[in-house]
């Protein structure tokens, strides 16, 4: 289960790279830029899928999950020319803490409950 918090954030800053819930702003109809737009999304819905998280094995999961971690930690994500146009998408402090502590007890649930020995 996801924090009521953390789903917010997701929704907010994660969700148009990385679900199936893209919600493409009004010059995604426009050429080349629908090329680009779809392609970046295609490309971030390839590194995490939170609408399929749960059909990722266990190794591929508890991974993802230690990606989402380090990247929101190290400010990698959301990608900066995502914030540059969706600024509401830009993380504070706080979300990016609570994004990288639910993953990790994500991680953490992974591991016990498929055997899985701590990376």
């Amino acid at each position: 289960p996801i924090p009521d918090n953390v789903r917010v954030t997701l929704e907010k800053s994660c969700y148009d790279c990385h679900s199936n819930n893209t919600r493409y702003p009004w010059y995604a109809k426009l050429q080349p830029v629908a090329w680009w737009l779809n392609s970046h999304v295609d490309e971030g819905k390839g590194e995490i899928n939170f609408y399929e998280f749960l059909t990722y094995p266990a190794k591929k999961a508890r991974h993802k999950m230690e990606e989402v971690n380090e990247m929101v930690k190290e400010g990698e994500m959301p990608l900066n020319s995502y914030t540059w146009v969706h600024k509401e998408a830009v993380l504070s402090q706080t979300e990016k803490l609570a994004i990288a502590n639910w993953a990790v007890s994500t991680m953490k649930v992974i591991e016990a409950e498929n055997n899985l020995k701590p990376e």
